[in-house]
């Protein structure tokens, strides 16, 4: 096994353990010129944001629906092949006694993928649909849980934007692991190299983050852009959505470039590395992109 890995505030639109996946190399100097949409998957609620899953070969979009933090119970994880063909549009969509309020970051381990929402994060079998887990976070204070990650054990991380904190799941139980931040956390996600995590800042901060279990938060890089959301590593290299300026980042350890400019306000991105592509959800566009990071 290996680790692979919203938020509407001010007027701005927030991974995954699976079996090893074949990972087709990236030229990163000619990217920029090779880079181009595949394809776009339509008719959804307000997606923010995307994760593929190898297993399966499909990926699994959360729809923001009402948006914010609304418990409407609307929300809805939709299902679609990696040709961008919907397969189930409310493939998940949580219990009567804990349903899906505006979802937002998602991470699979295994066969469960876990979404965080309004109040808390939700466990769905990735075959069935079926919720099989609701961790509440209603004992906290809560702002706004954004997204999430895990470490090589199974223990989840998941970003409260509104209160500056990083929330760690154990064996089921919610605590605080980091609070009272420099930088709003959105995104989240694990550097493959390090096995440290990094933090995307959320508003005007452009210094991004790092820390793990045994170390102590420290600063990882500085990109330019801003109202960062989704961010993941493809091989070496951190790719970042800025709202800022409609963009995605991607920072090779010395200097970041804009790789796309985007059509809207990116969300929390997802990555198929078995072609290289990179799904890409707006929230007020009701769509994700999907882009080629090469040519085959």
């Amino acid at each position: 096994m290996r680790i692979c890995l919203m938020m509407l505030l001010t007027g701005f639109l927030i991974s995954c353990t699976a079996n090893e996946t074949k990972t087709t190399p990236v030229n990163w100097e000619t990217v920029q010129d090779t880079t181009d949409i595949a394809f776009t998957i339509s008719g959804l609620d307000g997606p923010e944001a995307v994760r593929y899953d190898p297993e399966q070969d499909v990926y699994f979009i959360s729809n923001f629906t009402g948006g914010g933090n609304t418990q409407d119970s609307t929300g809805f994880i939709t299902k679609a092949d990696a040709k961008g063909n919907i397969l189930n549009l409310k493939f998940m969509t949580g219990t009567a006694d804990a349903p899906l309020h505006a979802p937002r970051g998602m991470f699979i381990i295994e066969n469960t993928l876990w979404a965080a929402d309004v109040l808390g994060v939700h466990g769905f079998d990735t075959s069935t649909g079926e919720q099989t887990d609701f961790i509440d976070f209603s004992d906290f204070e809560i702002g706004f849980l954004n997204d999430i990650s895990a470490d090589a054990e199974g223990t989840l991380f998941v970003t409260d934007t509104g209160t500056s904190r990083v929330f760690k799941v154990e064996a089921g139980t919610p605590s605080i692991y980091l609070d009272s931040l420099p930088e709003a956390p959105n995104g989240i996600t694990l550097n493959p190299e390090s096995q440290q995590f990094v933090l995307a800042p959320w508003g005007g901060d452009q210094i991004f983050r790092s820390f793990s279990s045994l170390d102590d938060l420290d600063e990882y890089a500085t990109l330019e852009g801003g109202y960062f959301d989704g961010i993941e590593f493809h091989q070496s290299n951190l790719l970042a959505a800025s709202q800022q300026d409609s963009s995605i980042r991607y920072f090779d350890g010395s200097a970041s470039t804009i790789l796309i400019k985007t059509t809207g306000r990116p969300a929390d991105i997802g990555i198929n590395t078995n072609l290289n592509h990179i799904a890409v959800p707006y929230i007020a566009l009701d769509r994700v992109d999907v882009w080629n990071l090469s040519k085959q």
